[in-house]
């Protein structure tokens, strides 16, 4: 029972650091979009390249159901929002099971 409550702690860590990666990568495309962030720099490349990288896999889905709305783009938003959702419903139906 300690290992399956270790694992559901780490699955919930593993979804923050999910939840501050999009948010990193959302201040990036603003900081780029305003030409503070130089992208011919080989650091700042390989910086958004991996973000891409893990990000883009989870966000395309979410980008085919929203409808366009031009420059705004708020799949991370909602991404965010159903990270929090697993977040908080994980630990509470392994409670109410009886697993953990």
């Amino acid at each position: 029972m300690n290992s399956l409550a270790a694992i559901v702690g780490i699955v919930i860590m593993v979804l923050q650091w999910l939840i501050w990666l999009l948010i990193l990568q959302a201040i990036l495309s603003w900081l780029i979009a305003f030409n503070v962030i130089n992208t011919y720099n080989s650091f700042v490349r390989g910086v958004l390249r991996t973000l891409d990288a893990i990000t883009e896999p989870l966000l395309r889905p979410i980008r085919r159901i929203l409808p366009d709305l031009g420059g705004i783009d708020l799949s991370p938003m909602v991404l965010i929002l159903i990270i929090i959702l697993i977040q908080r419903l994980l630990p509470a139906i392994l409670l109410d099971t009886g697993v953990i």
